[in-house]
């Protein structure tokens, strides 16, 4: 450990080393350990990742802990993971296993949750759209009420898809509106329609499942699902693309896990069950394939995926394990669960570039892998802040596509030994501060205080869905 103390104190020369000495055109990964053990961020660990003691807190110095909300009832049982956020005013909407959180987050320093809505229905997680919260179910059950119990196998029927809230009262969301999808609704993206009284969700989901009828082979495309705005319970599925017929691997196992919009470009970016794919959606009805790019050697599962606010990158990354492995551990691998950058060519194409994964060795109990996150709003450079599960949440710069380094962090130690998983499942920066969702902790409030991110605290928006982008100034 003191080696890998060593290491993070050479952060910067390291990186400079491993920059100059030329990127493979063919994108292949550094072979240098030290490259791993190399960090930007500000000031040094004092403890190894792996030292820690059970919930024992590790930051780098420009990030500091504001707040915690805590579960509570009635999300207190042994599933109730917290999972994806949205953000709208002064409010931070949370998925979970079992419903949502509505957050007061007016002052940062001291949010509260305004309620909790009880809604059973893995993962729950959250787009928000005006007065609509757009929740997805991908868990099968027996019918599409709040009330109903998990699908039962014997019965080889189910319902999943999408729910849809109005939250113009957020202390009293409504349920308005249930939406059945093909092979349900693992994640979900909001794409604005052409007049403001329509929009667009993309249901992602894996497939093929032979025990559930609604999920056949085979399982390429995504369901597009019109919501009238005005009128929500009038929403349904228009279109079910197969967009992703060639895949590379010729498996049968296919679908999407995430769907990045980024509608000013007319772009998507698709993280699937195999490949990676670029999208022209100029028609959000019928979107096409652009580019598509594999990664056999060192991709596992195509988790998510992030624009650079020109439009000119995309970050992927790969869930290796599906967030239940330790994949953060001390073998040096730096690629298996960790983010790509690729680099979009005038003429479309997908060009990989550098990999970046935190520096921090983990406990071999600890699930650690690339999760959910999104840029940080600096003008004229290319900063993230991500989710790692148990690795906690890492801020880092790519604006060097060959070349990305960590410039903050912060994590916690193990968690009981009761608990199976847990950590950071999204962390996105929204209006001068970093929201963490950690799944058996609850909402973490970040602030990060450092020269390189200090210009996007001038940056504000009334609304932020990471899986939909809209450019920032600058």
């Amino acid at each position: 450990m003191k080696r890998a103390g060593l290491m993070a104190c050479l952060a910067m020369a390291l990186c400079a080393a491993a920059c100059s000495s030329g990127s493979d055109p063919s994108g292949a990964a550094p072979s240098s350990e030290a490259a791993r053990a190399s960090s930007g961020a500000s000031g040094v660990a004092k403890r190894a990742s792996a030292d820690l003691g059970v919930d024992e807190v590790l930051h780098s110095d420009n990030i500091t802990l504001l707040a915690n909300v805590p579960l509570e009832g009635p999300f207190d049982g042994p599933h109730s993971w917290n999972t994806d956020l949205a953000f709208q005013g002064d409010y931070a909407f949370a998925g979970n296993y079992d419903g949502f959180t509505v957050h007061d987050i007016s002052d940062p320093a001291h949010p509260k949750a305004v309620t909790r809505v009880l809604c059973p229905g893995g993962q729950n997680d959250v787009s928000v759209s005006g007065d609509l919260l757009i929740v997805s179910v991908d868990h099968p059950r027996a019918d599409d009420r709040c009330e109903s119990d998990p699908k039962d196998p014997a019965t080889k029927s189910g319902w999943e898809g999408l729910r849809i809230f109005d939250i113009s009262d957020k202390a009293k969301p409504e349920y308005v509106a249930a939406v059945a999808t093909e092979c349900g609704s693992h994640t979900n993206v909001i794409v604005p329609g052409s007049d403001p009284d329509t929009v667009y969700v993309y249901a992602s989901a894996p497939g093929p499942d032979p025990e559930a009828p609604n999920c056949p082979a085979p399982h390429d495309g995504i369901s597009i699902v019109e919501v009238p705005v005005r009128n929500p319970k009038a929403a349904k599925v228009v279109a079910t693309p197969a967009l992703f017929k060639e895949r590379h691997d010729g498996g049968d196992y296919g679908g999407c896990h995430d769907i990045t919009v980024y509608p000013a470009k007319k772009l998507a970016a698709a993280a699937c069950y195999g490949d990676g794919y670029l999208l022209d959606i100029s028609d959000p009805v019928r979107p096409r394939v652009l580019s598509t790019v594999t990664d056999r050697e060192n991709f596992s599962l195509w988790h998510s995926a992030t624009f650079n606010n020109d439009g000119t990158k995309v970050v992927f990354g790969d869930e290796l394990g599906g967030g239940m492995v330790a994949t953060c551990g001390s073998s040096g691998n730096d690629t298996k669960g960790a983010n790509a950058v690729y680099e979009i060519t005038p003429s479309h194409k997908l060009v990989r570039h550098g990999y970046f994964k935190i520096p921090r060795v983990q406990g071999p109990e600890e699930n650690c892998v690339v999760h959910n996150g999104a840029l940080i709003p600096v003008p004229g450079r290319d900063i993230m802040v991500q989710a790692w599960y148990q690795g906690g949440v890492s801020v880092w710069d790519f604006t060097d596509s060959d070349c990305p380094v960590e410039i903050a962090f912060f994590e916690r130690g193990p968690l009981r030994p009761d608990l199976r998983i847990g950590g950071s499942w999204s962390a996105y920066y929204y209006n001068g501060h970093i929201y963490s969702s950690d799944i058996t902790k609850g909402l973490d409030v970040l602030r990060i205080d450092d020269p390189r991110t200090d210009p996007a605290k001038s940056v504000t928006v009334q609304e932020f869905n990471a899986q939909t982008q809209y450019a920032y100034g600058g």
